[in-house]
Order: structure tokens, then C-alpha cells, then sequence
């Protein structure tokens, strides 16, 4: 057997082409990228012509994944929570029509919103769903999990959540890694209507889900990621969820924690498991990454009015990712301060790239906006949402992908005038083209300024699907052509660039103005593989 020193995501990739995966479909979003780029960079998955192209968006990812599982293959799709938003349609029903093929959704949560607008926990979903969920406690059993996942999948006929967190993804292990399986042949279902969800055939797939949730538990409670430890000191029992266990043996290095502890890696929960720990101590904690769903769940559980310490009592904070000197506090240790903690440190907030051109794109805007009154910029999801910062300060609103052509949508419909929407490349073809068309058919008054620096920069400058395509989307969608304007966005177009949005500020209907300049880091990145490449 073969060991690595992985991180979690890279873990989860290799696992996934051991497994014998066929295909894997995601949109870049922090911190899932790199599962896929790694299987992208993968000389198995090459060999094995693995399917490993970046999708429009989740949903068109989780889609096609389910596409691939229909004809028997085993695939997989990858995403952040936030992205299991924009999958929720597919997620739900899939639970519904259940796999052929084995399929696992990858989802990468990110308590403390690192880098997100938000820290929901997607085991929610999960439980929404009713389908199995893995939440790994290390990169071992992250590719264990993983290695299994699919025929799990297959075994109990339904899609399988892989639940991580940033912690997990972006942190180093050794892995030992398994042999490599053989993809499965093309199959399709027994049931040629397994798909399709009329009403007559849905009622009776739903109650096939419902059916299987008894056994769903029965799994949990028989899994080797679930485990009941042992502890002579009864006054108090441990649950620990996913990685969450580290935190609490962090506590206790010697592997000599004296309370009884439940580990939860598999869900559903695992009822005798927990039922039994409360029988067996007066009162319990709860340590788990995220919200406190299991915590919540103890209560629908226990009978007897045990005490259920966690986040929801403020035993552990309510929001942000756990560490563990929150985990020793509430269990009433001493905590010796550490100085160099991000509590510690003077903040440094992030800024554009030197030489980006957002900057020259801003500073236009800025003086256009000037003329007609602050507060009506939307914004959306992008390295350019760093303009809402000084020294731009421009845009207003942030909210999901593609909002800003709709929120912009909207306030005009309440009669601001003018509105702008500021969006990426990657974010319109991800999300912003149906905004975009709903302006087109209503004529709405908007300037929709595109910042195209063709890639998708955030997450590392992956492809963009919009990348060439963009004034033929906009035409297609019924923009008229001499409104789709483009311009260079450099210091020195600064007046003309100027000029071009209050000619469009003037016009009376759908504006799409596009700003197009390569990402200066994508640039540098190129340039340094084609030098190394001599």
C-alpha cells in the first residue's frame, strides 16, 4: 500500500479515481477546488480519460453527475455549501429517484466564512434529503470514506453526502491509499422510469426513501467510522462530530480522556449509540463543526431531561469554526493564552492585485456614479467584490451568485435610476444570464457592467465558461448589439471608459458594458509555465 502526505481535498480526489470513479463535475468555490483539480492533474484519471471538466455552475454539475450515474458509471460532484444552494433542485430530487451508478456530492462547508458569505452547515441538507452523510474526522478517514462511498451509494441505492470543512480540506496527512479499482461497465437502470418524477411514479419513490430510513440507522449504527469510546468518568459524555474529534484529543494527548465519547463520522445518527451514552452519564456535550444539529437532535432522542451542553448554550460559541481551547474550556480546563492567535494579530484587509484591472474599471464607475447619487451599485461574488472596500468603496450589495443583475433589477423596477450591476465572467454564465434575460423581456433601465478578466480568478484562475462568448450570450439573449459596449480597462482609457457608461447611463433600457483585461496573477501564472516549458 502506498502512503502520501495529503491534503484533505487531494485525499478525497485520489479516493474517488481509486474507487473508480468516471466522472467528476464541479464549479470552483472555496475550499472544494482542489478536489477536482487534482483529479484534473491526475495521470490515472488521463490514462483513464476520467471526465474532469469544470461545469457552468453546481447545478449543471450535480446534473450531469446524476446523467453519468443514470448509464451506471460511478461520479461525483463538488462543491461548497453555498453551491449546494444553487444544487438544492437536483440534491432533493435525486434522493428521490435514488442512483444507478454510485454518486457522491462533495460538499466543503467553511465555518468563519473564510472566504464565504455565510457558515451554513450542509449536513442540514443532508438530513432535509434523508440520505446517508460521511463527515471524516482526518485526511485517513477522509479517503477511506471516500473509497467506500460509492458502493455505499450503490448498496443503498441513493446519493451520498461527503461532508468537510476548511480545516479538514486545506490540512495535511499521511494517507495510505488502496488499489485501484475498475470503472464500472455502462448500465442502465432495470427500471427505465427510475428517473422520472410524474407524480404517480415520485409518490412512490418517496415513500421508497421513507421506507429506507430505519436502515439507513441500522447502517450508522454498524459503521467502523461510528464508535462508542469508553470513560470511567460517567458525570459527563462526549459527542464528537467529524473533525471536531481532534479538537477534543488535542485536549487529551495521551489518548487518556476520562469521559465516555460517541464519535459521529456517519449519518444518520446513530440512535442506540447516543441513547446508550446518556443512560450512562448525568449530563452531555456536544462538539460538533458548524450548527448544532446534533445537539438538537438528542432532544427527540432523550426522554429523561438529561442536560445537553453545546453551541446552543453557549458551552461552545455559537458561531465560527472551534478550535481546541473552546473545546477546553468547556470542559472547564485551563487555557494558557496563545499570542500569535488571529485574535492576537492586527487584521490586514485583502486589496485588489496591483495592476488589476477592476481598479481602472472602479474608478471610472466612481466618477459616473458621483453624478447621479451613492448607494445604487449591486455587486456580486468575485475578487471584485473587493471594490465594496477603500480605497473604491463602489459597489453596494453582495449577496449570491448573480444577485446583482437581479437585485439591480428590482430596485430599478422600485424606480431607482440609474442602476448599475456589476458582475465577473465566470459569475454571469454561472448565474447571471437568466437575470439578464428577465431585463431584456421587461426592458428594464440598467447598466450591467461585466468584469471580464477571462478566468475564474478567486479560486485560482480555472477556465471560464464564459471566455469568448460573452457579447454572443448577451446578443442571443436579446441585448441590442450597439449596447453591448466593450472597453480596455487601463489607467489611460480612464476618460473614454468614462464617457462610454454615461453615453449608457443616458439610453433607456438594457445596457451591457464589458471590461476586459486578463487577470494580471492568471498572466503572471502563464507566462511562467511557458518560460519554464523552454
Amino acid at each position: 500500500m502506498q502512503r502520501n502526505l495529503f491534503l484533505g481535498v487531494e485525499a478525497i480526489g485520489q479516493a474517488s479515481i481509486d474507487a473508480g470513479i468516471s466522472g467528476v463535475y464541479a464549479y470552483p468555490g472555496t475550499p472544494s477546488t482542489e478536489i477536482t483539480e487534482y483529479i484534473q492533474h491526475s495521470k490515472t484519471a488521463s490514462e483513464r480519460k476520467i471526465h474532469r471538466e469544470w461545469s457552468a455552475n453546481e447545478k449543471t454539475a450535480l446534473e450531469a453527475a446524476l446523467g453519468m450515474s443514470y448509464a451506471g458509471k460511478r461520479s461525483m460532484a463538488c462543491m461548497k455549501h453555498v453551491g449546494l444552494n444553487v444544487a438544492a433542485d437536483v440534491f432533493m430530487n435525486a434522493a428521490i429517484t435514488g442512483v444507478n451508478g454510485g454518486l457522491v456530492v462533495t460538499v466543503a462547508d467553511d465555518p468563519s466564512q473564510h472566504s464565504s458569505q455565510n457558515e451554513q452547515d450542509s449536513r442540514y441538507y443532508g438530513k432535509f434529503a434523508m440520505i446517508p452523510v460521511f463527515e471524516p474526522s482526518n485526511q485517513q478517514e477522509a479517503y477511506d470514506m471516500m473509497y467506500e462511498a460509492f458502493e455505499f451509494s450503490e448498496k443503498t441505492g441513493l446519493p451520498v453526502m461527503m461532508r468537510i470543512t476548511t480545516r479538514l480540506a486545506h490540512s495535511r496527512a499521511g494517507v495510505v491509499q488502496k488499489t485501484t479499482k475498475d470503472e464500472n461497465q455502462l448500465r442502465l437502470p432495470e427500471n427505465l422510469m427510475q428517473f422520472m418524477l410524474l407524480p404517480a411514479y415520485g409518490r412512490k419513490y418517496y415513500q421508497n426513501l421513507l421506507d429506507k430510513q430505519d436502515w439507513l440507522t441500522e447502517l450508522s449504527e454498524k459503521s467502523s467510522f461510528n464508535a462508542f469510546y469508553e470513560g470511567e468518568e460517567k458525570s459527563l459524555g462526549i459527542v464528537c462530530c467529524g473533525i471536531a474529534f481532534n479538537y477534543l484529543m488535542e485536549n487529551y494527548p495521551e489518548d487518556d480522556c476520562p469521559y465516555p465519547v460517541v464519535k459521529i463520522a456517519q449519518y444518520p445518527a446513530p440512535k442506540e449509540m447516543l441513547i446508550r451514552l446518556e443512560n450512562e452519564c448525568d449530563e452531555l456535550l456536544v462538539i460538533e463543526e458548524g450548527y448544532p444539529l446534533v445537539e438538537e437532535l438528542l432532544t427527540d432522542f432523550f426522554g429523561k431531561g438529561t442536560k445537553v451542553s453545546g453551541r446552543l448554550d453557549g458551552s461552545l460559541p455559537r458561531r465560527g469554526e472551534l478550535n481546541p481551547d473552546h473545546v477546553a474550556k468547556a470542559l472547564g480546563k485551563e487555557i494558557t493564552p496563545d499570542w500569535n492567535s488571529p485574535d492576537t494579530l492586527v487584521g490586514r484587509p485583502p486589496s485588489l492585485c496591483a495592476g488589476c484591472g477592476h481598479q481602472d474599471t472602479y474608478k471610472a464607475l466612481n466618477e459616473v456614479v458621483k453624478d447621479a447619487g451613492e448607494g445604487r451599485v449591486f455587486s456580486d461574488i468575485g475578487c471584485y467584490t473587493l471594490g465594496a472596500l477603500p480605497p473604491y468603496s463602489t459597489i453596494n450589495t453582495c449577496v449570491d451568485m448573480g444577485a446583482s443583475i437581479t437585485m439591480a433589477k428590482g430596485a430599478a423596477d422600485a424606480g431607482l435610476s440609474p442602476v448599475f450591476a456589476v458582475i465577473g465572467d465566470s459569475t454571469f454564465t454561472h448565474s447571471g444570464i437568466t437575470g439578464l434575460l428577465d431585463c431584456v423581456v421587461e426592458k428594464t433601465n440598467i447598466n450591467i457592467i461585466i468584469v471580464d478578466n477571462e478566468t475564474v480568478a478567486m479560486t485560482g484562475g480555472q477556465d471560464s465558461s464564459a471566455k469568448g462568448r460573452i457579447e454572443k450570450i448577451c446578443e442571443g439573449v436579446g441585448v441590442a448589439p450597439e449596447h453591448i459596449r466593450l472597453f480596455v480597462p487601463l489607467k489611460k482609457n480612464h476618460d473614454e471608459i468614462v464617457k462610454l457608461m454615461r453615453e449608457e447611463v443616458a439610453w433607456e433600457g438594457v445596457s451591457v458594458i464589458i471590461g476586459r483585461r486578463e487577470c494580471v496573477q492568471r498572466l503572471a501564472k502563464m507566462k511562467k509555465l511557458n518560460k519554464s516549458k523552454k
